[in-house]
């Protein structure tokens, strides 16, 4: 390469990238200067001797010049390149940063995010808000979250009234109590035992909860009533009603052990005669006797008048000695917060949407595909039990329009809509899982923007916490499938004739658990229903937490409504026990009780235009379910209470706290006055007189917002509502409501 340039003259002043140029080595010529020319001159340092020539000593020098000086010059252009590469990365990072920050430095960052003292929770809620919330002293706010006035004179007062005396010192013996069931059943059945205890002056062994025994894989860290309740704080709150202990004496223990304890498998709604003639002798002569409940209750709900005040004793068990242990008790309290959070009142949900009540009352036709035939499946293990007396095959379309069937999903988010709810209403649903899965809540997450459950408002740490440490199963690991058995030939088929012959008929394809889709897919491989696993068991045991905390949760939320409020034996469930509870703590505030016969007719005369409805149809379901707020509580003592006590806890449990109002407590039957240091009257009397200036007003406002729900009924856009209505309509509709308010 140096021997061509060389060869050719060559004017002095042109450099030897120049006359590398003329030779037609431009191309080659970056590679050569920045990496093969500075090699080659310093690898022929000393080794090559320059002509003797002056021109080739001075192209020799100019050439090595000039790759000095380019190689210095790509050297540092790389450099560059690289400098401007770690800024370019740099600016990314950045601004990624900045977002990350300004997106979690929101005024709403309080929204979706929990920060506490110790660590920040991040879960999946990212509430949407759009129109603005009502002013808390305007007619509309007071409508849809405001107290119901009736109820306002009601408060809670469950202490002794009469002559009731402490707990003799000599008890007839110990009563151990085993409970089974589910969270509804469990919270009666421990409020029941405790009366029967009373009853028989017996001392009372914290009972144990069947479903969250240790053999279930569960944590070994809390044991049965332990697992859902605080054991000190029960033992406590009855010192002055039955003697508690946590455990029996050793003697009883082992006699336990060698199933020596006389046992009862106590029916449900047992009289206390039943105890009195046959437990109690038992008792006596052994002094120690076992009770089993399993259906819920193991005392009438209704007891004679001269018993009343065990019907207080039960408000005491349930409203104040059975308190939540404190990890599910602090998870309750932070999901309340963080449905707060963003400063607007939310409503509790529950579908109340169980397969076994759906099956119990025929609902299976609601459902389609697999879902209808489970609950068919369950309705005929029912009728094989006793547990359902009626046809397998029932009409679900006449049980619905009965009333019998639980309201949908869909249903309800239309009736809140008619209502005047705003499409970015805080929904949270409550009472468990709901059959069908999310697909069932598909419709009312379409209507309601914030529609959320436990799941969305806690982190999965958050939930295992609260679970403790549990034992690892063998069926959370995967299985190799089991090998194929080969079925052997009979030596006959092997000796006998010639072929052709007939063949056998193939043997039976095998059929893995792997195989089958889905926890369904028992269903379309055996008629009858496998038993539950310990996986499920355990889940079963969870599903206790889960509703502990949807009950606090329900509890303390502005407004309740429930979908249904039946179980699977056609007894009062968990929306009921919560209606209770609100009933008795805070009885003013909002809780709808539809009748659902009435709402489907309502649904059923406007099927055609749900979703356009006029004004007529809203108003009408407005004042169903105005009504609803008193005289479902009214409908509620004969419909509920005769199956469950603490589904209505009134009059026993409630006293009148001022002279206003006191014919609705008069219709509910309380009439005893609550005491002076809890009779504020300065106070209630001015906010009563505050709400009198403004109570015509609101029935006035009332329906009147039906013109202005009419644009927001299932539209986002329009902030300040209001659709297109006739003039003449609206005239129409204002004077109907100015005659309604002067009757």
């Amino acid at each position: 390469f140096l021997s061509l340039t060389r060869n050719p003259p060559r004017p002095k002043h042109y450099t030897a990238r120049e006359r590398l140029q003329q030779q037609n080595y431009y191309p080659h010529l970056d590679f050569y200067f920045s990496f093969l020319l500075p090699f080659s001159l310093s690898g022929s340092r000393g080794k090559e001797k320059p002509n003797n020539s002056g021109e080739s000593s001075g192209l020799w020098r100019g050439m090595k010049g000039e790759a000095n000086s380019y190689s210095k010059l790509v050297v540092m252009k790389s450099k560059l390149k690289w400098v401007g590469l770690v800024g370019l990365i740099l600016s990314a990072l950045s601004l990624f940063l900045h977002f990350t920050l300004a997106r979690f430095s929101d005024p709403g960052v309080s929204d979706y995010y929990y920060q506490s003292s110790s660590s920040i929770t991040i879960f999946s809620w990212r509430p949407v808000f759009e129109l603005p919330l009502f002013h808390k002293t305007g007619p509309s706010y007071r409508r849809l979250w405001g107290p119901v006035r009736k109820l306002e004179s009601l408060h809670p007062f469950a202490n002794p009234r009469g002559p009731y005396s402490v707990p003799r010192s000599e008890s007839s013996g110990y009563i151990f109590v085993r409970i089974q069931g589910g969270f509804h059943d469990i919270r009666s059945s421990i409020s029941d035992v405790v009366v029967v205890a009373r009853i028989l002056n017996a001392t009372l062994v914290i009972p144990e909860i069947q479903s969250t025994t240790s053999s279930k894989g569960i944590s070994s860290e809390f044991k049965s009533f332990a697992y859902v309740y605080n054991e000190d704080q029960f033992t406590a709150a009855l010192v002055k009603d039955v003697k508690v202990v946590k455990t029996l004496p050793k003697s009883l223990k082992s006699a336990r052990r060698k199933k020596e304890i006389p046992s009862f498998r106590v029916p449900r709604s047992a009289s206390p005669y039943y105890y009195l003639h046959h437990v109690l002798p038992v008792l006596n002569k052994h002094s120690v006797a076992e009770l089993v409940v399993s259906d819920g209750g193991c005392l009438q709900a209704i007891l004679p008048p001269h018993l009343e005040e065990y019907q207080r004793l039960r408000c005491r068990v349930a409203f104040h000695a059975l308190v939540f242990r404190q990890e599910v008790q602090e998870l309750a309290t932070k999901i309340v917060h963080r449905l707060r959070a963003p400063g607007r009142p939310f409503i509790a949900y529950d579908p109340g949407m169980t397969r076994e009540a759906l099956a119990y009352y025929g609902c299976a036709e609601l459902f389609q595909d697999v879902h209808s035939e489970l609950i068919q499946h369950k309705r005929a293990w029912m009728r094989r039990r006793g547990i359902v007396k009626g046809k397998l095959s029932v009409n679900s379309e006449e049980q619905r329009l009965n009333g019998s069937c639980p309201l949908m999903p869909e249903e309800v988010g239309i009736l809140l809509r008619a209502y005047g709810y705003p499409w970015d209403t805080i929904i949270y649903v409550s009472g468990g899982e709901v059959f069908g899965g999310q697909r069932t809540l598909t419709p009312l997450h379409a209507m309601f923007e914030n529609v959320v459950d436990r799941t969305s408002l806690t982190a999965s740490s958050e939930l295992t916490r609260i679970y403790g440490r549990e034992v690892n199963l063998d069926s959370q690991f995967p299985r190799t499938p089991p090998s194929i058995v080969q079925v052997k030939k009979a030596e006959v088929w092997r000796s006998a004739g010639p072929r052709p012959r007939p063949l056998p008929p193939p043997p039976a394809r095998p059929k893995y658990p792997h195989n089958i889709e889905g926890w369904w897919g028992w269903v379309a491989e055996s008629d009858n229903e496998p038993e539950s696993s310990v996986m499920e068991l355990r889940t079963n045991a969870h599903k206790l937490l889960w509703e502990a905390i949807d009950y606090m949760v329900s509890v303390e939320a502005d407004v309740f409504i429930s979908g249904f409020d039946r179980d699977g034996k056609g007894r009062p469930n968990f929306a009921s026990l919560v209606m209770g509870h609100r009933l008795y703590l805070s009885a003013a505030s909002k809780t709808f009780r539809p009748v659902r016969k009435e709402v489907v007719r309502l649904l059923e005369g406007n099927r055609e235009h749900l979703y356009e409805a006029n004004n007529t149809w809203l108003k009408s379901v407005r004042q169903h379910f105005r009504k609803s707020l008193f005289d479902g509580a009214m409908n509620a003592s004969v419909a509920s209470k005769p199956s469950s006590f603490l589904s209505h806890p009134v009059p026993e449990c409630s006293c009148v706290g001022t002279s206003h109002a006191q014919s609705a407590a008069a219709a509910l039957g309380v009439k005893e006055r609550c005491p002076k240091w809890m009779d504020d009257d300065n106070e209630t009397s001015s906010r009563l007189k505050d709400k009198e200036n403004d109570e015509d007003d609101e029935v006035d406002n009332d329906d009147g917002d039906v013109l202005s729900s009419f644009g927001l009924f299932f539209e986002r856009s329009n902030e300040s509502g209001g659709g297109e209505v006739n003039k003449e309509e609206a005239a129409q509709l204002e004077d109907q409501e100015e005659s309604e308010s002067a009757e």
